[in-house]
């Protein structure tokens, strides 16, 4: 499986590099419950997932890695595992041991959706109380159409993961696919650098001996 490393777009088209990466995870094999603590992960699983900074992923068969880089910086922006009918975006936060910032921050977040003219609403899933989004957005043939999405929020040690799920994994919220695999195999690295409650944990390019194994 590859991942694309991807620039931001201020002046032009994107530049993409397809990387060569792990073996990825065979369809149907089972992953068990995470996502995890970096903590909590032996060295030989960590080595296997791709190092991001503060997240560690695992190839997951039918998913292509997306990161949006800054090309002045290499500042990476976000991350994104797309397949075909369906989408994760991963993002990890700093949060107080023992606190729920998903509950704090859910509220914001469909308040966030109704001010930008969208929908909100909260429905119980695999993780716990998750929002089901619907927003209208301009195509790029000029039209308008609505883009759903689900917003799941998950609790960790001092961390918590949030992932922006689109297409099939936000429309078929009871059907597994790999995105709900992706998930499950994250690992979250939080660092012991003090941080205020709610601040982005930094992600950063993979280390060299990763990007240097090029497709052939």
């Amino acid at each position: 499986m590859k991942f694309r490393r991807k620039s931001s777009e201020p002046a032009g088209a994107p530049v993409d590099e397809d990387i060569e990466q792990a073996a990825p995870q065979e369809p149907g094999q089972p992953v068990l419950g995470g996502p995890w603590d970096a903590d909590d992960v032996d060295e030989a699983a960590a080595a296997e997932r791709i190092d991001l900074g503060s997240l560690l992923l695992s190839n997951i068969e039918g998913l292509e890695i997306r990161l949006q880089v800054d090309e002045e910086t290499e500042a990476v922006q976000s991350v994104m595992l797309a397949g075909a009918d369906g989408a994760v975006e991963l993002r990890a936060f700093a949060a107080p041991r023992g606190g729920d910032l998903w509950e704090e921050i859910r509220p914001r977040i469909a308040a966030e959706y109704a001010q930008r003219g969208g929908t909100a609403s909260e429905r119980e899933g695999r993780y716990g109380t998750e929002l089901h989004c619907q927003l209208t957005v301009r195509t790029e043939d000029g039209k308008t159409a609505t883009q759903p999405s689900r917003v799941v929020g998950i609790n960790g040690g001092r961390w918590m993961l949030r992932a922006t799920l689109l297409g099939r994994a936000a429309t078929e919220p009871d059907s597994s696919g790999p995105w709900d695999d992706a998930i499950a195999s994250t690992v979250v690295r939080r660092g012991a650098v003090a941080m205020p409650s709610g601040a982005d944990l930094p992600l950063t390019l993979p280390p060299r001996d990763q990007l240097a194994r090029r497709e052939s």
